[in-house]
């Protein structure tokens, strides 16, 4: 019996081992849906041994939601923009991270490190960025030009603007025309801004946010506001589109990978970010999704006409007329979900 018993043990322990050795070679992440092409996490997966268990997102908030609703902290990596970076690392649900573990964030290009969403960049890694401008289709007689959110105004734009269908693209485009920040928690300015927005209604034509590169190669929409990735994929099938940097302020958003706290397989994640941070998989994302890369060692290996195209990557100068997003609280974000359906029903 003491025989059999032992066997037994042994027969435990063995099966332990095992199925937490499998349990570990895993990775589970929370991303933004078709940011990270299945040859990339092949290639990991190749590279590791490690298997990639991918999780999707479209919004910001179905990301949050996601992450609430779980029990036990079920991802290793979740991908959040900035403003939710700053919204969880105030929650304290972010790790803070190892940088002697991650070799490669030496590739981060700096003006995207040490920004007010994270400001000692301890919690997150840029990874890619955009700008929300104004694109015009070159084919329709602009009269005067449109240069400015303000512009889209013009009487004369009657039933003819695309805008995002996103509450916090809307109203940041509002309180830049007021001469607010697009980070604006003031009840008085959001107010104004849903006035302003009012205003817009008779110009827009449609809201979208899922076919907007369709739409533009299609020419369903001659203006309106846009990503500037978005455009830049449309513009090589319609060469009659053009991006504007709005003078009167933009959005630029950065989206970033951070690790929950109690992820539960710590190891894989910093082996995955650190693969993610490598320029030759940060340059095959980009192009592959054509967004601008945080990753500079990776922007210095793409083509010419990529790493000096001004859509994807503006000058200096026009880059200081952008703001990034920072959390503005569920307050503000109630306020404007609340504007945002009396809007769209029209009061």
């Amino acid at each position: 019996m003491p025989e059999l018993l032992r066997c037994l043990l042994i027969a435990l322990l063995l099966s332990l081992a095992t199925a937490n050795g499998a349990s570990r070679q895993v990775v589970n992440v929370l991303t933004w849906s078709s940011e990270i092409p299945s040859a990339v996490i092949a290639q990991f997966e190749r590279e590791t041994g490690i298997k990639v268990n991918c999780s999707t997102f479209d919004s910001n908030e179905i990301m949050y939601a996601k992450l609430r609703a779980a029990k036990n902290i079920n991802y290793d990596l979740i991908e959040p923009s900035s403003y939710y970076i700053d919204r969880l690392r105030r929650q304290n649900r972010l790790e803070k991270l190892d940088k002697s573990r991650l070799p490669g964030f030496k590739n981060i290009d700096p003006a995207f490190l040490n920004l007010a969403y994270d400001p000692h960049s301890h919690f997150s890694v840029p990874f890619i960025w955009g700008i929300t401008g104004i694109f015009i289709n070159r084919n329709y007689p602009f009269s005067p030009a449109v240069m400015r959110w303000s512009d889209l105004l013009n009487k004369k734009l009657a039933n003819q603007l695309m805008l995002l269908d996103d509450p916090r693209e809307a109203f940041s485009i509002a309180l830049l025309m007021l001469g607010y920040s697009i980070n604006d928690t003031n009840p008085v300015h959001i107010k104004a801004a849903y006035l302003k927005l009012k205003e817009l209604m008779p110009n827009i034509r449609l809201f979208n946010t899922d076919a907007v590169i369709s739409i533009l190669i299609d020419e369903d929409a001659m203006l309106g506001t846009a990503w500037n990735g978005d455009l830049f994929k449309a513009t090589q099938e319609n060469h009659n589109l053009a991006f504007i940097f709005p003078t009167d302020g933009f959005e630029i958003w950065i989206d970033n990978f951070a690790i929950p706290k109690g992820a539960p397989h710590l190891d894989n994640a910093y082996l995955f970010l650190d693969f993610l941070m490598r320029p030759d998989i940060a340059k095959a994302v980009s192009l592959n999704i054509n967004y601008s890369t945080a990753n500079l060692a990776a922007k210095n290996l793409m083509p010419p006409e990529i790493k000096h195209n001004p859509t994807l990557y503006p000058s200096q100068d026009i880059l200081s007329r952008g703001e990034i997003e920072t959390d503005i609280g569920d307050d503000t974000f109630t306020l404007y979900e609340k504007y945002w359906e009396q809007l769209k029903m029209g009061a």
